[in-house]
């Protein structure tokens, strides 16, 4: 473990009990994520799980004309690879790296023990599930009824809730693919938050200047999933260096 990166800056491994991260933290490898980087693809069995920081992990469900859209982001709250200790083994989603930084990872056997323990673990993983499947659940319906302009508010304020910082690397391109529509859509989207001195946006880099109004922007789908994940989730604390 490096001085910059601790398993406390992700917060279902801070939440453990200590005879719990006694028996699971020797297992767990510091790994980089790059961007687009694919953590598992769809129909893959899962060999591992991982512990995000820093970084953001896009699910992503795929067509088989090769359209994509997100169902639900992974951060500094969560874990990837959920399928393993719920006894699925496989999904079909794919998990791509949204926001490169880096994680945590573990064998899924290790975590797979620990969960049928039914101790502690397992109630902090399940109560995660059933926050990720609220957030999964009103993304689809975010994107059956609301605007783009409201559907990439939402994707901006889900991220930076998972990031340390305001801003976030991400071209108008991938976020057409993250949510699942054409990237003149993207464009126009964030020009008009740009003009309104919401965001700045240069490069591929996006820095959010005014949240409040973001999220005065944003439909309610964003509250909806806050508001139930911080309830679910009330292990969370601001991570530590």
């Amino acid at each position: 473990m490096t001085a910059t990166h601790t398993p406390m800056q992700n917060h279902i491994l801070a939440a453990m009990l200590p005879e719990v991260q006694d028996r699971l933290w020797p297992n767990l490898e510091l790994v980089d994520l790059p961007l687009g980087k694919v953590l598992y693809e769809s129909g893959d069995t899962l060999r591992h799980v991982y512990f995000p920081t820093d970084s953001i992990v896009s699910l992503l469900y795929v067509m088989e004309s090769g359209a994509s859209a997100e169902i639900s982001v992974v951060g500094n709250e969560g874990i990837v690879g959920i399928a393993l200790f719920m006894g699925g083994e496989s999904t079909p989603s794919r998990a791509v790296v949204q926001s490169a930084g880096s994680a945590y990872r573990m064998p899924g056997q290790d975590l797979k023990n620990e969960f049928n323990r039914h101790g502690e673990l397992q109630h902090l993983l399940l109560r995660y599930t059933q926050a990720l499947i609220t957030q999964t659940s009103q993304t689809a319906v975010c994107n059956r009824h609301h605007t783009i302009d409201q559907q990439l508010c939402r994707w901006l304020l889900l991220s930076l809730d998972r990031l340390p910082a305001d801003s976030l690397t991400m071209t108008q391109e991938l976020i057409a693919n993250m949510l699942g529509v054409r990237r003149e859509g993207v464009t126009e989207a964030a020009g008009k938050l740009q003009q309104h001195g919401v965001i700045e946006y240069s490069r591929g880099h996006i820095t959010v200047l005014d949240r409040p109004r973001l999220e005065e922007l944003s439909c309610e789908c964003y509250a909806v999933v806050k508001e139930e994940t911080d309830r679910l989730l009330r292990y969370r604390s601001p991570p530590s260096a």
